[in-house]
């Protein structure tokens, strides 16, 4: 039914605006602010003013009117819209009556139905009115602020305010209000950035061990003494522990005794028993996190100092003992918790004397060894790595080069690896088996070809399925071997230390950890050890981007592995940097280029060169 008074030039609320009656038909015509005319019904609209309005712009000019006096008179008392337009303009037309009811709306003074309309109460108005002012106030020191932070004038006071753009920056948060206002994409990149332009971050701020959700305090709890057990005499052996200079926790040592090979490895099981506090503390970190900063290890300095092989004077080990048959296969494993006396040297050392005694032995034994893992498949990569240290501000970017020693070393520790998992295995004991499935073959169904190129090696990577622990042994493709365990870097890696927990309680006939139990742990460790790693891959890319940064004007070498139209990938081997450029005429793979350096996205861990 169609409200009384309603005509045409009529003022009317429809929503929440002013809308002037066009025409009366079936249905009322109605027109709005913005010229457009709608077709409603009756009870769509309700009359504020019977007319006649020839044009809402009317509404728009000002009006001075007695708000506060029209509120004391009002008191306790209820009125109608046109007896409060009276009393506040002293006049009854459709500019006053819209003016009125916008003063209602404000819901300051007062509030209600057009037809019923009552004041509030003073302490109301006092309070709605100071949250006003201080909204306001926010409001304005808001823009102030976000003007300071676009013309790049931001006071000290400001960066108290970056804090939710960190949270995004370390991904502790999804969103921040600033990278909005700023118009921004809500990526840690961008916070990234924006900290970067206005110095809360500087280039040398880190963000990717607190962006995986890693532990960066040292590791608690207290180390207990070795405990008084029964160990095998192995000090008559000459042990030894080969590792880059500088390194501060050997853990691993080679001896040859005739024909049988022993490789010791710090009994860290001896210390760390199953759900102790360290043992709890290690699986939260899952490995030592090794930055260019620093290492931040998964259990206390102390740990470290008993157990470190050479760092005592006699070191107590779980020690690994076979043969290699004629075919490089391992045989006769024993393991036994013994005392070894270990002579430390490095990498560097060891390959100046490798063609004399006692390293030619050592090398002739990890040769035979190499060979057979070839023979069934293994992958040799080739390809540029790096060390990256930060000392004192210092970027230190140190090409690795492919040193014979290290290769001994290798195929010890992997002879060790294939030791524990036949013993375990061969002893129903589980235990975390390494495994990965081979290639995915090509599009004829066969398997690739060995890689021999830096391109051939680089895609071969690509093709490499992710490795996966298991509790039933299984091949590894990659490093040619039938059933593998990593074992011989409990103070470094948690799952080595639980394999050894297994090895140590089946030699002292004490309870082992069940299928499920190690399934539980396995699981618990890998969700931490991805993002160890994946934090380690990306700090060192960050140093180099910082270090690119810090030689705007680098040119150097870059090997084509890769082409896609017209950009190709490069392998920068002084960087081990991989980088795409575009190529201004058809390059060969394998070629090298010279490529300079053209800017460096720091955030985004990219750098742009050109050829």
């Amino acid at each position: 039914m169609i409200q009384p008074r309603l005509q045409a030039n009529a003022l009317v609320l429809y929503k929440s605006g002013p809308a002037r009656i066009t025409a009366i038909t079936d249905k009322i015509e109605i027109q709005l602010p913005n010229s457009k005319g709608k077709r409603v019904r009756d009870k769509d609209i309700l009359l504020l003013h019977p007319g006649p309005i020839r044009s809402l712009t009317e509404l728009e000019q000002p009006i001075e009117g007695e708000v506060e006096e029209a509120w004391e008179l009002l008191g306790d008392e209820s009125t109608t819209l046109d007896d409060l337009s009276e009393l506040i303009f002293g006049e009854i037309t459709p500019h006053t009556i819209w003016a009125s009811w916008k003063i209602v709306a404000d819901d300051l003074y007062f509030h209600g139905r057009p037809e019923d309309i009552r004041s509030y109460p003073a302490e109301h108005i006092e309070t709605v009115r100071n949250e006003r002012e201080s909204k306001a106030r926010a409001a304005e020191e808001k823009a102030a602020f976000l003007e300071r932070l676009k013309s790049g004038a931001l006071i000290p006071d400001d960066h108290a305010q970056l804090s939710d753009v960190e949270m995004v920056a370390l991904k502790r948060s999804g969103v921040s209000r600033i990278l909005r206002d700023l118009g921004r994409e809500q990526r840690p990149e961008n916070g990234h950035h924006l900290l970067l332009e206005t110095g809360y971050w500087d280039e040398n701020h880190n963000p990717h061990p607190h962006r995986m959700g890693l532990e960066t305090t040292p590791p608690q709890g207290e180390v207990p003494d070795l405990p008084d057990e029964e160990r095998v005499d192995l000090t008559h052996l000459t042990a030894w522990a080969i590792d880059d200079e500088g390194n501060r926790d050997p853990d691993d040592a080679i001896s040859l005794d005739g024909e049988n090979i022993w490789v010791h490895v710090a009994d860290v099981a001896a210390l760390v028993k199953p759900d102790s506090e360290l043992d709890l503390e290690a699986r939260t970190r899952g490995a030592n996190l090794y930055i260019p900063e620093g290492t931040l290890t998964m259990l206390p300095p102390k740990a470290t100092e008993l157990l470190g092989l050479g760092l005592q004077e006699r070191s107590p080990a779980l020690s690994f003992s076979f043969i290699l048959t004629e075919n490089g296969e391992v045989d006769n494993v024993e393991v036994v918790t013994s005392w070894v006396k270990v002579t430390r040297t490095t990498y560097g050392e060891v390959d100046k004397q490798i063609e004399e005694p006692p390293f030619a032995s050592l090398y002739e034994k990890a040769l035979q060894y190499q060979r057979r893992r070839i023979s069934q498949g293994a992958i040799r990569l080739d390809l540029p790595e790096v060390k990256i240290r930060v000392v004192e501000n210092e970027i230190i970017i140190t090409p690795l080069p492919r040193l014979r020693s290290r290769d001994l070393v290798t195929e010890f520790m992997l002879m060790a690896g294939e030791a524990a998992a036949r013993f375990s295995q061969n002893n129903n004991i589980p235990f975390p088996y390494s495994t990965q499935p081979p290639p995915e073959p090509d599009e004829n169904g066969e398997s690739w070809p060995l890689p021999e190129s830096p391109s051939e090696m680089f895609g071969f990577r690509r093709r490499f399925q992710r490795s996966q622990l298991k509790s039933i042994p299984g091949p590894h493709s990659g490093l040619g071997m039938e059933q593998y365990s990593q074992v011989t870097s409990p103070l470094r890696r948690y799952l080595d230390l639980v394999a050894h927990q297994q090895l140590r309680a089946w030699i002292q006939k004490r309870p082992i950890l069940d299928s499920d139990e190690l399934t539980e742990r396995v699981g618990a460790a890998e969700a931490v050890i991805g993002n160890v790693r994946r934090a380690e891959r990306f700090s060192n890319r960050h140093w180099t981007m910082v270090w690119l940064q810090r030689n705007p004007e680098w040119r150097g070498e870059g090997v084509l592995v890769h082409t896609m139209k017209q950009r190709g990938t490069f392998l920068i081997p002084e960087l081990a940097l991989e980088c795409k450029v575009r190529l201004k005429e058809p390059t060969e793979l394998n070629c090298s280029v010279q490529l300079k350096l053209s800017e460096v996205d720091l955030p985004e861990l990219t750098a742009y060169f050109r050829s």
